[in-house]
């Protein structure tokens, strides 16, 4: 009775070091990307991170952008872009880092006529959920790096996003600010155990007044700050899924992408809207990863159009040919 016991132990000791071995080499569960909160931009991907998640790497360096390691000033031959984002930007989880849009524009560019530059950096710098004044914030911590344009990509739902909070970190199972003891800890926290709700979110997500106004304002400041740094700014806007086609965007988002226009025409601020883009594709659920995020097909579009429009205020020849 003890040997058949303790063979039993054995076995399921072993079952359990191959599950929690699969999880981790498998999927990346055990090892998420971590969160701090931070009082101005809300939170921030902690710096100097390095994890895969469902076999795509993930790298945040010093400056928690997902980039690799960087100086904080470059050499005059180099061409440093500042990509600025929520998740579309950043890409998540389902994105390999190769396969960011910062990546893929890095790659580009480095094979286009550039004049005096050799090499080519773009810099990621997102989060999930950032808004306008996350970004600003970051802008106003951080600098801008010494890049000579500055890219700042939003969403229809950024429009519409609130004051910046780090209520998030450490209670929301998508921003957690420490390493799960196991893996099957943290597949159970987010596939068995309920969300616990943050009571204080509520007052967040309640925010009163012009939040369209609110965010104009937070852009322009951006814009602001990239004149004084001497960069070129270009603002760039995708679309829900759920916007393409009919019936389309809803009354209220058509009210806050004319006011968005009728701002960047005002300001004098280059924008893409990629709405009108993406309406030409045929079958544009074959661009996203769900109803708001790109995949690559999705970022590749995204790239190609934010390149050509870089080029064309850097001043320098054409890019190259993927």
């Amino acid at each position: 009775m003890k040997v058949a016991l303790v063979i039993i132990l054995m076995v399921l000791a072993a079952l359990f070091v191959m599950i929690e071995v699969g999880l981790r080499s498998l999927f990346g569960f055990g090892n998420p990307p971590i969160y701090i909160g931070d009082e101005q931009i809300g939170y921030l991907l902690a710096p100097n991170q390095r994890t895969r998640r469902f076999g795509n790497r993930i790298e945040i360096n010093q400056y928690s952008m997902r980039s690799a390691p960087i100086e904080k000033t470059c050499s005059p031959s180099t061409l440093r872009v500042l990509l600025l984002g929520d998740s579309i930007a950043n890409g998540g989880w389902w994105t390999d880092q190769d396969n960011t849009i910062s990546s893929l524009m890095m790659r580009s560019l480095s094979g286009a006529n550039l004049g005096k530059y050799q090499e080519v950096e773009v810099l990621n710098a997102s989060a999930n959920s950032w808004g306008p004044r996350n970004e600003l914030a970051y802008l106003q911590r951080f600098g801008t790096f010494n890049a000579q344009a500055v890219v700042l990509l939003i969403n229809t739902d950024d429009l519409f996003a609130t004051a910046p909070t780090s209520l998030p970190v450490g209670r929301d199972r998508n921003y957690p600010d420490s390493k799960p003891a196991l893996a099957l800890v943290e597949v159970f926290e987010r596939q068995i155990r309920k969300q616990k709700l943050i009571p204080e979110l509520k007052a967040v997500q309640n925010e009163k007044g012009d939040r369209v106004g609110i965010n104009l304002e937070a852009i322009s400041k951006i814009q602001a700050l990239t004149r004084e740094n001497n960069c070129e700014f270009l603002l760039v806007m995708t679309p829900l899924l759920r916007e393409i086609g009919k019936p389309g965007s809803r009354d209220y988002e058509i009210t806050a992408r004319q006011r968005l226009k009728d701002f960047t025409a005002a300001q004098q601020i280059t924008y893409i809207d990629y709405l009108p883009t993406f309406n030409a594709i045929k079958e544009p659920k074959s661009i996203y990863q769900d109803h708001i995020h790109l995949n690559l097909q999705g970022n590749q579009l995204v790239r190609e159009k934010i390149e050509l429009k870089l080029i064309e205020l850097l001043g320098h020849g054409t890019p190259h040919q993927a």
